[in-house]
Order: structure tokens, then sequence, then C-alpha cells
């Protein structure tokens, strides 16, 4: 069982009262997750707490986040498919994820680093021509290619490709 700690508003969206159990020990870990809002259409930015690997999920009615522990699996599946990783590596990570709870943010840090993303994510959108012209994979794959310097100044997609080729 792993985690997703989510801000107040996308826990009330999600219509989740947060988990104080302990998540199981794992190779990536939880992940935090905010409601956004991109020209009037929901969306969640979630990001890996210990890599800072994010994906953007646009597009989100009622039914899917009645689902959205498939709507993350199916998103984060994709993902990793389009950053290149092995079918092996891909089941490896989504198996952590099978069972996935809802908890409150809990590292400022993480937040923060989200924040930066937000901006850099509604920059990208703006100069696509907006989010129906934004290639969202694209767009992900850069994101996981900014520098973080609470991440000792490297790119979320290196720490992730270290995880995973190390377990």
């Amino acid at each position: 069982m792993q985690l997703i700690r989510c801000t107040q508003k996308l826990l009330k969206e999600l219509g989740q009262e947060p988990t104080n159990i302990v998540p199981i020990k794992s190779f990536l870990g939880s992940w935090h997750a905010n409601l956004l809002l991109v020209e009037r259409h929901k969306c969640v930015l979630a990001t890996n707490d210990s890599t800072l690997y994010t994906i953007f999920i646009p597009y989100l009615k009622k039914a899917e986040f009645e689902a959205f522990h498939l709507i993350f699996n199916e998103n984060l599946y994709k993902n990793l498919i389009f950053e290149g990783f092995t079918e092996k590596q891909i089941e490896a990570i989504l198996n952590e994820y099978q069972d996935i709870k809802y908890a409150k943010t809990n590292n400022r840090s993480v937040l923060g680093s989200m924040n930066d993303m937000k901006s850099q994510l509604k920059f990208h959108i703006q100069m696509s021509g907006g989010l129906k012209s934004t290639d969202i994979f694209e767009l992900n794959h850069r994101l996981n290619r900014t520098i973080f310097g609470a991440i000792q100044y490297k790119h979320p997609i290196e720490l992730l490709r270290v995880k995973i080729c190390n377990s």
C-alpha cells in the first residue's frame, strides 16, 4: 500500500478522508498531488516525494476523481513508456501502487517544487497555444528535465532512472 499525499482541495474533490496509515517501504514511496484549474479544466499535478518525478493529468471529470487510483496508474504507465522504460521496469513500479490510500500533505519542500512546476507547466501550455494544443507527454518530459535544488541540483528523471536501475 502506498500513499498519495493530497492538498485539501484535492481531498475534497476526491471525496476522501485522509488516512493516517504508514505506507510500506518501497523504492519510490509516496507522492504529493495538487488539484489545478487550467483553462477552466480540472487537472492534477502529482510529484514523487523522493525523485520529484512529476506527471500532469489534465481534463479530469467527476467519475475520474472517483477512480483516481486507476487514472494515476494509467498516466504513470503511459509517461514511463514515453520516457523509454522497459515493461519489466514499469511493472515493478506499478506493482507498488496497486493499493493506494490518500493522506494529507506533509512535505513543504515537495510542495514548493510543485509550485515551481506549476508555473513552468502554465508557461509551456501558453507557449503551445493552450491546453488543447499541448502534447501532455512532451510537457511531462520537459518538467522532469528541470533542475531542482531540493534534489541536489539534479533532474527528476535522472533520480528516477537511478532508483529503477538499482532496484
